[in-house]
């Protein structure tokens, strides 16, 4: 594996995050249903979401917010030759930070917490953007 391609590794990894999240909100879901705390039919165009996948619903739209802009700098990064060790490691970064904040986020949702994990995700991929400028500077 070139050093250029191994900046894929961390999109394979956050690609994997969000199918994780995909199947919590469907367990969620079924679960809910279960209990009696929703009907199939609330799903069609849920207004309200039962609480105990509200916050996995949010955080799964939260995985195609920032993610879509660390996917374009590791696309960015590998097609203009900048896909480096330190582009592939603040990339690992990048997706650790996301997948702490995803935990967070659907088990306490301690603010506290998963703020700063968002805040550190933000910074390590305004780092990958930086990294990428110097490159084509």
């Amino acid at each position: 594996m070139t050093q250029s391609t191994a900046i894929f590794w961390p999109v394979l990894a956050q690609v994997l995050l969000t199918y994780a999240i995909y199947m919590l909100v469907s367990a969620r879901r079924i679960g809910a249903v279960k209990a009696g705390n929703a009907r199939p039919s609330d799903f069609r165009i849920p207004a309200v979401e039962p609480a105990p996948s509200a916050a996995v619903v949010r955080n799964l739209s939260n995985q195609f917010e920032l993610p879509v802009l660390f996917y374009a700098a590791c696309l960015s990064l590998y097609v203009t030759g900048a896909a480096d060790t330190a582009a592939v490691v603040a990339s690992w970064m990048f997706v650790l930070a996301r997948i702490a904040h995803s935990y967070v986020h659907v088990t306490s949702n301690r603010l506290r917490i998963r703020r700063p994990l968002f805040i550190l995700s933000l910074v390590i991929n305004l780092v990958q953007w930086l990294l990428l400028a110097f490159h084509i500077a």
